[in-house]
């Protein structure tokens, strides 16, 4: 894939939505799982994690853990500051949205559901590269854009069996609109002969996917307990709608005004079916707990790409091949917790403290015009936290903060700082109670 210059001002100020320019591939760029203040503030370690106060998706195994007595609520917010670099330039952006909200409760002692509505992917991008044309047009600006994302509505189950080990699967439903433009306009130029033209595609992901997870404790003394998790994203081929629209415009101050609307060469129609690829995904966690006092984790991640590959009919193919590069994406966790002691005499002896480091590999894998090889793009983050115990422990606060870093400084680096607030509520709902 090639990625299309980048224009900065030199300048930042804030704007709401994100100027992500590698979201303009696929179906934008995957916000899991760090889009959860519970998971980043460990470092987006989250295979092996199980808990009765609060919910992990992605590991539909462990909502065997949920009390068999209690309705568990689960809600997060986000504010994120991010900084774009190009050499010398900068843009500086601001954004706040909801992270998620899940809810989980018991069908039987051994039965668990949850359900929720996560992100899945965010679109959000426009880059301006003007130039004069060779052949006497004058000058050409070229603005791509594009705005929308994907939400993951889920439903999962999470199973007992025996008292070590547990299963689990989630269905997860996939939508959203995405909708991508490249404007051509002759600034300065005469309209009688010069007019502008744009090309729109909106794409409309309906989806459905699969998640299966395993979780496996063992005692290790009286002290110590292993947990091993794993999880897996079933290979499917999908179909997504596109609907394409050409058109010329003439813009006088902040309006538009539409010239002549031109469908598709082809002609037969204006709404086509394109297809998404979701491989096969693995992921695997390994935790040492101590007592409910402490606890350490490690995962890892291993895709053959990242996401899922979306390829458009060839018959319309707007906006050039986006096809994905067999470029394998993985990633490695690390992080630890220090749970708090639900004895102390004082509140703050029971605060939880959480902490983790991750690196992620080939999220993107780009061919650009500077380089004869294609570029990975990495990512690289840390985050911590504290966990705020409530009404006598049952349920929790959770404040973190994560950094992360994507891309290289030479070709675009994206710099974002995560503030994140959850609350897990642990509610008795199931208990008949008895009077004497």
């Amino acid at each position: 894939m090639a990625i299309a210059a980048i224009s900065l001002p030199g300048q930042g100020k804030a704007q709401h939505n994100f100027n992500i320019p590698f979201s303009q591939y696929g179906i934008g760029l995957s916000e899991m799982p760090y889009n959860m203040p519970t998971a980043f503030g460990m470092g987006g370690t989250v295979y092996a994690r199980a808990a009765r106060n609060s919910i992990n998706p992605f590991n539909p195994a462990s909502y065997a853990a949920v009390e068999t007595e209690s309705f568990v609520f689960d809600i997060g917010l986000n504010i994120q500051t991010s900084v774009l670099r190009k050499d010398a330039n900068r843009l500086t952006d601001a954004d706040g949205n909801l992270a998620y909200i899940t809810v989980a409760f018991p069908i039987t002692q051994w039965w668990k559901t949850s359900a929720g509505l996560l992100p899945y992917s965010k679109t959000n991008y426009e880059s301006v590269q003007t130039k004069s044309d060779p052949a006497g047009l004058g000058n050409v600006k070229t603005i791509y854009a594009g705005n929308g994302g994907v939400s993951q509505l889920y439903w999962g189950n999470g199973f007992n069996i025996g008292e070590r080990l547990s299963l689990g699967f989630n269905v997860n439903f996939l939508y959203g609109n995405i909708t991508r433009a490249i404007t051509y306009e002759f600034p300065g130029n005469d309209t009688t002969f010069y007019v502008n033209s744009r090309r729109q595609k909106n794409t409309y992901v309906r989806n459905l996917l699969f998640d299966l997870g395993a979780q496996y404790a063992q005692p290790l003394g009286s002290k110590y307990t292993m947990r091993l998790g794993v999880t897996c994203r079933v290979p499917r081929t999908m179909h997504v709608q596109d609907q394409s629209l050409c058109y010329t415009f003439h813009r006088q101050a902040s309006m538009e005004y539409l010239f002549d609307t031109i469908f598709p060469a082809r002609g037969e129609s204006d709404t086509y079916n394109s297809t998404l690829i979701q491989p096969f995904t693995i992921g695997a966690g390994l935790a040492l707990e101590r007592n409910e006092r402490w606890e350490i984790d490690i995962d890892g991640y291993y895709s053959p790409y990242s996401g899922v590959d979306y390829r458009e009919d060839p018959s319309y193919n707007l906006f050039g091949s986006t096809a994905f590069r067999s470029a394998p994406n993985y990633r490695l966790a690390l992080g630890g917790e220090w749970k708090g002691n639900p004895g102390a005499v004082t509140y703050w002896g029971r605060i939880g403290i959480t902490a983790g480091v991750y690196h992620s590999h080939g999220l993107l894998t780009l061919q650009t015009a500077s380089a004869s090889d294609p570029v990975s793009i990495n990512e690289t983050g840390f985050g911590f936290g504290f966990r705020l115990p409530m009404r006598k422990g049952r349920s929790v606060l959770t404040l973190s903060m994560g950094y992360s870093s994507l891309g290289t400084a030479d070709l675009l680096r994206r710099d974002v700082v995560t503030f994140g607030i959850s609350v897990g509520s642990c509610e008795r709902w199931f208990v008949k109670r008895k009077y004497n």
